[in-house]
């Protein structure tokens, strides 16, 4: 089964208000781990950047600057998407924003039946609780110590890491990376020895004169 976990940076919160996409980080799952395989880039907005905005991703305008324009990563973008399922955090959002990238160029939009949608997975998980990324990275343990900014690439691996947690629990060897190896999780089992099946003599006496008790056993008709 192959997921591909995303996140995208944005100039904004509206892409119809003119807000542009600046960055777009994917991560490959196959079988619920990480293949190895990614997808990043840095875009140039074509516009200003929002103080608001930089203060959450630090992307500033100069840094895009010479960054390419969507137009020249949609090819690579999709090819890497395919028909996977896209595991999003707030789905709409970014879907909406890929949507208005990719209408600009004529190009067919991505669908929501496409997406799992982990806002709503933790919203099911934990009704009432915060459904953030950085409460559910505290609340499944996940060291969010380089997260002092937002980054796409940054927030799909520990967007991957929650999703395992949602579906199921921790899986050995997640990482960027990395895949699990046979060899590791052999060597994380505990060995022990085989317990002793065999009666002893008195219990096979024991069983006899039990069997001795039974009157016509079907066993002996």
């Amino acid at each position: 089964m192959r997921e591909v976990v995303l996140d995208t940076e944005t100039t904004g919160l509206n892409p119809r208000q003119g807000d542009r996409i600046v960055e777009i980080g994917c991560i490959e799952l196959i079988d619920g781990i990480p293949s190895g395989q990614h997808f990043h880039t840095y875009l140039n907005p074509e516009r200003d950047m929002p103080p608001g905005a930089f203060a959450v991703h630090g992307l500033s305008s100069d840094f895009l600057a010479d960054k390419p324009l969507f137009a020249a990563v949609a090819d690579e973008f999709l090819a890497f998407v395919g028909e996977a399922k896209l595991i999003i955090h707030n789905a709409p959002f970014d879907i909406g924003f890929l949507n208005a990238e990719l209408e600009r160029l004529g190009r067919a939009g991505l669908t929501l039946d496409q997406a799992i949608d982990t806002v709503l997975l933790a919203r099911q998980a934990f009704p009432g609780a915060q459904a953030n990324l950085d409460a559910l990275c505290k609340r499944f343990g996940i060291d969010l110590t380089n997260r002092t900014l937002h980054g796409a690439l940054k927030d799909a691996d520990l967007l991957a890491r929650v999703y395992l947690e949602l579906t199921g629990g921790r899986q050995a060897g997640l990482d960027l990376g990395g895949t699990v190896t046979t060899q590791a999780v052999a060597a994380e089992r505990t060995v022990r020895p085989a317990r002793p099946h065999a009666p002893t003599a008195s219990e096979v006496e024991a069983h006899a004169l039990f069997l001795a008790k039974i009157s016509s056993p079907i066993w002996s008709a």
